[in-house]
């Protein structure tokens, strides 16, 4: 079956990750997209977050580098998953990089396109299951979307504000 690399990033801020309502696969979302040619995986996480979002963000690290100059070392997604998509392009997988972020110093506060249903969502939220609101109506985040959400947040230095 076909393969496409794409990258996703939970972007937390203050205890809140973002996410936004994807009108094409019904569901609640991250940042994220295609990996382009000749662009590694990082760049393409930090290039969808600003084309979606507008926000410029850093990884946050989930690992230590190990201790050598040379190569360059990338960090490491938190996971990788390999999506099942069925599109107009027919079937094929989606092999998903998929990292954690927090807004560059001043980022968070700038606003969010309110057109693709941008929130910030809490843990409690999440954890309740609560059905978020988007521009037509509300549903709940996916599990897999939830347990990746609760653990960005989870994993932010600087979650308490």
């Amino acid at each position: 079956m076909r393969a496409h690399f794409t990258s996703t990033t939970f972007v937390v801020h203050q205890g809140r990750t973002l996410l936004h309502w994807h009108a094409k696969v019904q569901q609640w979302m991250p940042p994220g997209g295609h990996v382009n040619p000749n662009e590694d995986p990082v760049a393409a996480a930090l290039r969808e977050v600003r084309e979606e979002t507008g926000l410029s963000v850093a990884i946050l690290p989930t690992s230590a580098s190990y201790k050598f100059d040379e190569p360059t070392q990338l960090p490491p997604p938190v996971t990788i998953l390999v999506e099942n998509v069925e599109d107009e392009g027919g079937a094929h997988h989606h092999i998903d990089f998929i990292y954690f972020a927090r807004p560059l110093e001043g980022e968070a506060l700038r606003p969010i396109p309110e057109a693709d249903s941008w929130t910030w969502v809490d843990a409690d939220q999440i954890e309740r299951g609560e059905a978020l609101t988007y521009h037509s109506g509300s549903a709940p985040v996916r599990e897999d979307v939830a347990v990746l959400a609760l653990a960005a947040i989870r994993a932010d230095p600087l979650r308490g504000g």
